[in-house]
């Protein structure tokens, strides 16, 4: 009798914890993984972070396997310019995306010869110390480096290949209503709203990127467990993400 009931407490345990586990997840904090370079020098792959889902309200995306409790946001708050944010691919509404929110509704935005341009003015920038990358084998990568001002002061650094590369031009548009505009801040390694991400609804916003808990790079040679601790990024532990 005594063992039944030590395994109705431990089952009994366990459903509450995943139960915590899923309330957590769902209204408070969702850990994400970065798996791609669109967002260097800010985020890494192999970055691991946690959004917060409080910030913009909530939608049905916030929800595990998006489930259509409701439509739209409730709750909602709105994004501010420069965030940093996660959110569902609109083509396919499941795949997540991480990316800077450059464009407001309402803004016109365009681009030329690599310079972005809100409203009619051009985003200041200022050149600084190459960004470079090095794969397992120590092959490095020079980007050009610039911290970038957006209209309301916010700063943050974007990399370059150069000013002419396919992306770099784009005719004005007009965000409509309930829309955001974003981009990576690995400006021309990036798949954000100037190809095929488009316009982002604000249904489609998952919740913004807090700071890292952990940061790893999982290049090289997996077989050889003796190097796992040298390929953790400390310096990175606990960054916040501006």
């Amino acid at each position: 009798m005594e063992k039944d009931e030590g395994l109705f407490d431990t089952v009994k345990t366990v459903i509450l914890a995943i139960l915590i586990a899923i309330v957590i997840r769902t209204f408070l904090f969702e850990p994400f993984r970065i798996p791609s370079g669109s967002m260097y020098p800010t985020l890494y792959v192999g970055d691991y972070l946690f959004v917060s889902k409080y910030t913009y309200g909530y939608s049905k995306h916030s929800f595990p396997f998006s489930l259509p409790l409701f439509d739209g946001r409730i709750w909602k708050d709105e994004p501010q310019r420069g965030d940093v944010v996660v959110f569902k691919f609109p083509q396919d509404n499941r795949t997540d995306f991480i990316k800077r929110i450059i464009g407001l509704p309402g803004d016109k935005i365009k681009l030329e010869n690599g310079r972005v341009y809100i409203n009619g003015k051009m985003l200041e920038r200022e050149k600084i110390d190459d960004f470079v990358l090095r794969d397992h084998q120590g092959n490095a990568e020079r980007f050009n480096q610039y911290i970038e001002t957006l209209p309301e002061g916010k700063k943050h650094k974007i990399l370059e290949i150069s000013d002419f590369e396919p992306a770099d031009d784009m005719p004005e548009i007009t965000i409509p209503k309930g829309n955001y505009f974003m981009m990576g801040d690995n400006r021309d390694r990036s798949d954000d709203s100037r190809i095929s991400v488009g316009f982002v609804p604000e249904e489609n916003l998952v919740g913004k990127a807090r700071f890292l808990f952990f940061s790893y790079n999982d290049e090289g040679a997996w077989y050889l467990p003796w190097t796992w601790p040298k390929k953790i990024r400390w310096e990175r532990l606990f960054d916040s993400i501006d």
